[in-house]
């Protein structure tokens, strides 16, 4: 399927929808937009890791109590956190309460101030940004990993990272801006 026109006459990626929504919004504002500083990268990094497996929407209707649960995603907070503040989060009906992935968080926060040495985490994470664009029309063409984002999945778990697969590492590089993940058609592509 290639881009949908909504009732706005602007084209979209499908997933965005037809009608004003968080989805529209996140679509046309933020997705593939490149992001600055480290707490924005833990945030994304963190929020894809929870989303495995579930849809985004649900991820972007809680992602302001994860902000407040985790201290709008300072990796210093959080990489102090300890076993009450699991259980804290392990009993936030706001979130996502999996404790794989609560634990993880905590993990890759203690990363993150870890790979500060190398130079931090965004550029970490860009430097594996592809040397081509993915250029598709339809999300029949869409990947769902790349050589890139197998080699930073690799890469960040050989620093300490966890929940971080190549799936997982492809949609953060699509929502961070790395490349642009939009549709040739859609109004956001190459915006």
């Amino acid at each position: 399927m290639g881009p949908v026109t909504g009732e706005d006459g602007v084209p979209r990626c499908p997933w965005a929808g037809t009608e004003p929504s968080t989805m529209r919004d996140y679509h046309d504002h933020e997705w593939g937009r490149a992001v600055r500083g480290e707490a924005a990268y833990f945030e994304r990094l963190t929020l894809e890791a929870f989303q495995s497996g579930l849809s985004w929407a649900t991820i972007l209707a809680k992602r302001p109590a994860f902000r407040e649960a985790f201290d709008g995603f300072d990796a210093d907070a959080v990489a102090a956190y300890d076993d009450r503040d699991v259980a804290r989060l392990m009993a936030d009906a706001r979130i996502v309460r999996n404790r794989r992935k609560v634990e993880a968080a905590l993990t890759n926060a203690r990363a993150t101030v870890a790979l500060r040495e190398d130079g931090g985490l965004p550029a970490f994470v860009d430097g594996f940004a592809p040397a081509a664009h993915p250029r598709p029309t339809t999300t029949e063409e869409q990947a769902t990993t790349s050589t890139e984002s197998t080699e930073l999945s690799r890469a960040l778990k050989r620093h300490g990272f966890a929940f971080v697969g190549p799936t997982t590492m492809f949609a953060l590089m699509e929502a961070i801006g790395i490349f642009d993940p939009h549709l040739l058609g859609c109004h956001r592509r190459s915006a």
